[in-house]
């Protein structure tokens, strides 16, 4: 079902993917000679996007996996990086490498200019680079930053052409014969099981670069395919799993093409996903800026795509000829020399798009003037992550909690373990911490009993009785009696009791009670006094209806502690904003 989807996107985009043998990849820098060979200019291809310099991606003949200690010896065709192209070494120890890979680039143009003996384009760079002389280029002003950037790709135009030499109507003749050819010898007749149509099959299918990965690696492969437990009947390798070269061939342009783009490719921490639908939509064009962070030049564009998914469900955008066309997302992850498929989800883009709104809606909690009403994935992500550092995010989770949002299915536990154990750590309710929490518990309750939509609720729920939400409730309020009776203290109760009092509350809450009147005792305005012993005996009510404090919380009671704590300090602030707005009115009048 994956290759049959990816050829269906090779057939969709046609020569969009680059033709037969190429491949779409950026170049930053293209050396430009005359016919003779002379060296003329060095352009730079890069254009500011944001605060980023990014290369024009261009069609270019496709690249060869290296790996081994005769890695050096396969050149790429009439483009590679500068150590192939100039035998520039940008260390010193490296040079003895450098001048293989020099020579084997040397090789590789030789070979095409006797295949293409009348391309004029190959005749000059073939004579440039027996030449020899490259201190031109060296000495060009865009040198410096060609230079900066490692292993930085380079190929050839001659002067006044609008192509490069790579695609002059002759090489390109060549190559794509070449891709058709490829390994011939060893293909064998069959039927595809992708068109189910009799075929030449082929052997070793085409290289996939994932990122992560070491080198390039094919998606489908049998590692050794001499050994008879690889070899069923006998069969090797790719004859094992029939299929057809020519749709091998465009399967791996189309995701090569996915993972190259860079708007149809989404990568959290170790997992990278690509989506794509059966014929174009809206949907794949947005789908991109609901879940990545927001450039920073455009803070504000998840926020509007996200309102208008809801209000495309309000004017029915997705629910006509969406309702029959499939939308894909293939979530992939390196391992060591392989890539490994997290997950494939089909979907309507109808059906894609009311579970992406269902995630955000989930996620929807009261926050601060300064929050943002939607969050990205990477933003969620980060906050159960120690330091909020990307590479402490818990191995899986990105792929578990996506591939969560994209079916409509409940949150991982690892999610809410993770985010509990952050705030056991760190004493800090973050906006994105709650709203992961909330959503974590709503979505299993809701799968537990569809009768229950939301357990938890935006904003403060006085009639929620759930022991743990009502405890946390408790703590926020003894920790802002504590406040306001040490104006500017440093370190509260938060600081010293979070982790006990959402774990194991009866150990703390009973010297908290009696702390508790210290306090109130300090406070100077006694209808403060008075608004704070209402609130608690009303908290209290609750907590002795559940026959007083609990020895433990398991893990969602904590979470649910901890939307207490986060509801009843919003509705404290809000609260005493509203009251600000209204003495201001007051003193207008």
């Amino acid at each position: 079902m994956i290759l049959q989807a990816l050829k269906e996107y090779a057939d969709r985009k046609g020569d969009a993917l680059g033709a037969m043998g190429y491949e779409l990849r950026p170049i930053p820098f293209v050396i430009v000679l005359n016919e003779k060979g002379d060296f003329i200019s060095l352009e730079d291809t890069r254009q500011n996007e944001g605060k980023k310099l990014i290369a024009k991606v261009f069609e270019i003949p496709q690249s060869r996996g290296r790996s081994g200690k005769n890695s050096c010896e396969t050149a790429f065709d009439l483009w590679d990086h500068y150590g192939y192209v100039l035998g520039y070494a940008a260390l010193k120890k490296n040079v003895p490498t450098v001048k293989k890979q020099h020579e084997a680039f040397i090789t590789q143009v030789l070979d095409i200019q006797k295949k293409c003996p009348e391309d004029a384009g190959v005749k000059a760079v073939l004579e440039f680079l027996e030449r020899g002389d490259f201190e031109k280029v060296l000495s060009h002003p865009s040198w410096p930053e060609c230079a900066k950037i490692r292993g930085c790709n380079l190929t050839f135009q001659l002067a006044g052409e609008t192509k490069l030499v790579c695609q002059s109507d002759l090489v390109r003749s060549y190559i794509s014969n070449r891709a058709i050819k490829a390994d011939i010898n060893n293909l064998s007749e069959g039927t595809c099981l992708v068109t189910g149509v009799k075929t030449r099959l082929m052997r070793l299918h085409p290289n996939v670069a994932l990122v992560g990965l070491t080198k390039p690696s094919p998606l489908c492969a049998i590692n050794d395919g001499e050994s008879p437990a690889f070899s069923s009947y006998g069969k090797s390798q790719g004859h094992n799993f029939p299929v057809g070269s020519s749709v091998a061939i465009d399967y791996a342009k189309a995701l090569n093409s996915l993972l190259k783009s860079p708007f149809q490719k989404l990568t959290i921490n170790n997992t990278t996903l690509v989506f794509w639908s059966q014929a174009s939509t809206s949907l794949e064009k947005e789908f991109l800026d609901f879940f990545r962070e927001p450039p920073e030049d455009d803070p504000g564009r998840q926020t509007d795509a996200v309102r208008a998914l809801f209000k495309a469900a309000e004017n029915g955008a997705y629910h006509e000829d969406d309702d029959a066309t499939r939308f894909y997302v293939l979530g992939l992850s390196p391992n060591i020399a392989r890539i490994v498929v997290r997950f494939w989800i089909v979907d309507t883009v109808a059906g894609m798009a009311g579970k992406i709104r269902q995630h955000f809606e989930d996620m929807r909690i009261i926050h601060g003037p300064k929050g943002k009403d939607f969050l990205s994935l990477f933003r969620l992500l980060i906050s159960t992550a120690a330091q909020a550092r990307a590479e402490n995010i818990p191995p899986n989770l990105a792929g578990d909690t996506i591939r969560s949002v994209l079916q409509g299915l409940p949150y991982p536990q690892t999610l809410l373990q993770a985010a509990i154990r952050r705030l056991r750590a760190e004493h800090t309710v973050t906006h994105a911490r709650a709203a992961l929490i909330k959503t974590c518990i709503n979505r299993s309750t809701r799968f537990k009993n569809p009768n229950i939509q939301e357990e938890l609720m935006m904003s403060l729920d006085e009639n929620n009785t759930n022991i743990g939400y009502r405890l946390g409730r408790l703590f926020a309020t003894l920790e802002k009696i504590q406040q306001e009776a040490n104006p500017g203290i440093n370190t509260t109760i938060r600081d010293k009791f979070y982790g006990a009092a959402s774990g194991t509350p009866v150990a703390v809450f009973g010297n908290l009670m009696r702390l508790k009147n210290h306090h109130l005792s300090k406070l100077e305005n006694p209808g403060r006094r008075i608004f704070f012993e209402r609130l608690i005996g009303g908290i209290m009510d609750g907590v002795h209806a559940t026959q007083g404090f609990p020895p433990h919380l398991n893990l969602e009671d904590q979470g649910r502690f901890a939307i207490g704590y986060y509801h009843q300090m919003q509705a404290f602030y809000t609260k005493k904003s509203n009251d600000n707005e209204l003495s201001e009115k007051e003193e207008g009048k």
